[in-house]
């Protein structure tokens, strides 16, 4: 009997994904182990490897077939001497949606054939004035979708039927407006007919071919998601301390000087982000209260500091998390970041590796942004958004001394972290990155 290979579960939290691409091709022998194909989640593109030795004896998801449920079967795979005639009765090929043009071709074809065939079909039709209006399933589909009402487009199709086209031409020209949109706008008040507009309207506010529109991929999707979520769910305060850079600075550039070599080249190369991440672990280590995650049922308190690095990528933004950043040391955490960041880029991070985490670090000190305030992550607690160092006049021993300085702005649910345990956790931080050397002991 075939063995079915099922769509697997690249997260805990994966429901479904996209089949980006087969390796392997029907008649392809294969032996445990062997990639045999790529699946896409919304932040990256991960191998799938066979489980058991066989023949690919039969494909049953397309290349580019999206939202394929998680332990739905994607192929049959024959045993060693198994043949071609068990796959009988199995379960038929799921091709990839056609695109937009390949189902107006083939519709409008089915439409012609039916007008020349002389047949009378019976689609589903609505009454408007007393007359009956028909429409094709794909142009019902379509219009439900976009909240058009059908009832207020014109068919192009045999006897008047209401295709994909005249669909489409409707939505572009605006003459469609759905109808629960007309019940809205004329019992709406200005301010709530403005935040109800809907992208039909958005658009009319521009002029035709001013604009392109970039359809969300489903990062894009994601992060939108899980961010309103988090500023409609999440109470946060935020707080913004300046730390003095000359001696971590100083200590760095001993630091890289003295890096071994392989090569002619340095093992590792400490940046300033990776003594902030340092710093963070630590303080999270020092202050416990602040290193938790709110559940309904009850807090969630770390045993460990494991801290997101946001990377930007194509598209979006990812952070890979620093596991037990607090037990390693600089150069470690210098060259996971390096790796991580390099094939998140290329996404080819695993789930696990940005999934979960206690806290994150955002950075565009690089940029030149003197300081920002961050929007937490859940399952996260907390978020320290670190600007750009620059040269200051401070008062030291009453005297003014020029120095660098960067501001860190920590953001806090509340639910979690009071407001107290909020600064010590600050405070800490600060003195960490006063006093770099106790970083090493």
């Amino acid at each position: 009997m075939p063995i079915e290979i099922l769509m697997p579960a690249l997260s805990p939290t994966m429901e479904e994904g996209t089949l980006a691409k087969w390796l392997v091709q029907e008649g392809d022998s294969v032996s445990a182990g062997d990639v045999i194909a790529e699946i896409e989640t919304d932040k990256a593109t991960m191998e799938v490897e066979a489980v058991d030795e066989g023949t690919i004896g039969k494909i049953l998801v397309s290349d580019g077939t999206e939202a394929v449920k998680v332990n739905a079967t994607i192929a049959l795979l024959l045993e060693d001497g198994e043949e071609a005639s068990a796959l009988t009765n199995t379960p038929q090929k799921v091709e990839a949606p056609e695109s937009s043009a390949q189902a107006d071709e083939k519709e409008s074809t089915a439409e012609k054939t039916i007008a020349s065939a002389g047949i009378t079909t019976a689609p589903q039709a609505v009454k408007v004035d007393g007359q009956r209006l028909f429409s094709s399933p794909l142009a019902r589909r379509i219009a439900a979708q976009e909240n058009l009402d059908i009832t207020k487009i014109s068919g192009s199709g045999p006897h008047g039927r209401i295709i994909k086209r005249d669909v489409e031409e409707a939505l572009k020209a605006g003459t469609a407006k759905a109808v629960e949109q007309v019940k809205e706008t004329q019992k709406a008040t200005p301010q709530t007919m403005q935040s109800s507009s809907s992208d039909e309207a958005i658009m009319k506010l521009f002029d035709e071919g001013s604009y392109e529109v970039l359809p969300h991929d489903n990062m894009r999707k994601t992060i939108a998601k899980r961010l309103t979520e988090s500023s409609q769910t999440i109470p946060s305060y935020f707080l913004s301390v300046d730390c003095n850079l000359d001696g971590l600075m100083a200590l760095r550039k001993e630091i890289n000087d003295n890096a071994p070599t392989v090569d002619e080249r340095p093992v590792y190369k400490v940046s300033v982000n990776d003594f902030i991440i340092k710093a963070m672990a630590l303080a999270l280590k020092a202050i416990p209260e602040a290193n938790a995650s709110w559940t309904q049922s009850g807090m969630l308190v770390h045993k460990h500091a494991d801290i997101g690095v946001a990377v930007a990528i194509d598209g979006g933004l990812i952070t890979p998390i620093v596991r037990q950043a607090e037990n390693k040391t600089l150069s470690a955490i210098s060259n996971e970041v390096k790796d991580m960041a390099k094939r998140a880029k290329a996404k080819k991070l695993a789930p696990s590796e940005y999934q979960g985490g206690t806290t994150a670090v955002s950075n565009l000190g690089m940029f030149g942004v003197k300081e920002f305030t961050s929007i937490i992550n859940p399952p996260h607690a907390s978020i320290v958004s670190i600007g750009a160092g620059e040269k200051k006049p401070i008062v030291k021993d009453n005297e003014i001394i020029i120095a660098t300085l960067m501001t860190a702005t920590f953001a806090f649910d509340h639910r979690v972290i009071d407001g107290a345990i909020g600064a010590q956790l600050a405070a800490s931080f600060k003195t960490y990155i006063h006093n770099p050397m106790s970083m090493l002991v």
